[in-house]
């Protein structure tokens, strides 16, 4: 089924880089965890790594070339969710005030929500598209889009479930109400920063 074990291990490694690295899904994992702890983080956790792991399949099932067919759509999907982001960005920077249960009020992002938002994430379009096109080869269709989304699946369980542990420790350790509203703020700037390229392409 493996055509190339050299490409293997270069996928493996675009999909461990791709999904550790900090971007909108991971900067809201972390404030999930933050503001909730890990267990009330669980459903944004599954709904993060099986949702990108669908999209990343969809993609290489043949979405990309719809999109490319019709980049009207992909323009459309591409604003809407940048409008979303900006959306969550504020959510997360008016969050409630730590509670003396040590949980914030109101709820983390449901399992829906979080598997729905990568449809409009920048960063996941890019891993996305750029894995199925570099990586094509690595395995017979349809088996190499089904290697890609199983990697991208169960590997972004452990990279989720990092960020959103290490926004369950920054809990413990931040007790003042006036610590978390500050991180909450940064997390959110960082989120409306992740447009830029939406926003420096739409300038072109």
């Amino acid at each position: 089924m493996i055509v190339s074990d050299d490409l293997l291990w270069a996928l493996l490694v675009f999909v461990v880089v791709t999904l550790i690295t900090p971007g909108p899904n991971n900067a809201m994992l972390m404030t999930t965890g933050l503001n909730f702890g890990f267990r009330r983080g669980q459903p944004h956790l599954w709904g993060v790594a099986l949702g990108f792991a669908l999209m990343v399949l969809l993609v290489g099932l043949g979405l990309g070339a719809v999109f490319q067919a019709y980049p009207a759509i992909y323009t459309a999907l591409k604003y809407a969710g940048a409008a979303y982001l900006l959306y969550l960005a504020w959510q997360i920077a008016t969050s409630g005030p730590v509670e003396e249960s040590g949980e914030a009020s109101g709820r983390p992002i449901s399992f829906l929500q979080a598997a729905a938002f990568q449809w409009f994430n920048p960063k996941g379009w890019v891993m996305a598209v750029g894995a199925v096109s570099a990586y094509a080869a690595v395995a017979v269709f349809p088996y190499n889009v089904l290697l890609m989304a199983f990697l991208f699946g169960s590997l972004g369980i452990l990279s989720s479930g990092t960020w959103l542990g290490f926004g369950s420790v920054l809990k413990c350790l931040l007790t003042s109400p006036r610590a978390v509203r500050a991180v909450n703020i940064t997390m959110a700037l960082l989120l409306a920063a992740s447009l830029w390229p939406i926003v420096s392409d739409a300038w072109r």
